[in-house]
């Protein structure tokens, strides 16, 4: 199964606060974050997170990657919240592993996968990921999904795209499946 997910923000209290998080301390955040992702993931699925993981320096972003299931890959940001202990170059595999064992990868940070099983038969559709919202990416004119983080749920960027990130998901990765469904809708949003 492949999810996505963005804005974690591991260890930063702040967020609590900026974003109206319904936790008492970062500690809560944090395991709740931790067990919604366990429960939502299995050991083999594969998980691609958009961006502002982790507050903190590579021992701290490591500290929850190894808590986390799943192939897990980032989008490479060596700014933001992620700056600190993300590689300063791409491409590199990074001494990270996740709790299934799996080595962390790192894509660019506007990443193109495609699909044939959500296709029209001819073509497979593209999804679009990136931490921040454009307004047109690739193929968007052609009906492909767009999915950002960065917003928390304050900007709607419309049409086929819209922000995976944890506070607009129940604090959890969303499914393949769960993106299909809300495109079909034609679903901006939360």
């Amino acid at each position: 199964m492949i999810w996505f997910t963005a804005d974690s923000h591991f260890r930063h209290a702040n967020v609590i606060k900026y974003c109206k998080r319904p936790f008492s301390s970062v500690g809560k955040m944090d395991q709740v974050l931790i067990d919604n992702w366990n429960t939502m993931v299995h050991p083999n699925d594969t998980v691609y997170h958009l961006g502002d993981f982790c507050f903190g320096e590579p021992e701290e972003a490591n500290f929850y990657i190894r808590q986390l299931n799943g192939h897990v890959h980032f989008l490479w940001l060596p700014w933001h919240h992620d700056r600190h202990w993300q590689p300063t170059s791409m491409p590199v595999m990074a001494p990270y592993y996740s709790r299934s064992g799996h080595p962390i990868i790192f894509d660019p940070p506007m990443h193109v996968l495609k699909f044939p099983e959500y296709g029209d038969g001819r073509h497979a559709k593209t999804l679009v990921l990136s931490h921040y919202p454009v307004s047109r990416w690739d193929c968007s004119h052609y009906g492909s999904w767009h999915l950002y983080g960065h917003c928390h749920g304050l900007f709607e960027n419309g049409g086929l795209s819209f922000d995976c990130g944890v506070d607009c998901n129940e604090f959890r990765p969303i499914s393949l499946d769960e993106v299909a469904e809300r495109m079909s809708h034609g679903c901006s949003g939360v």
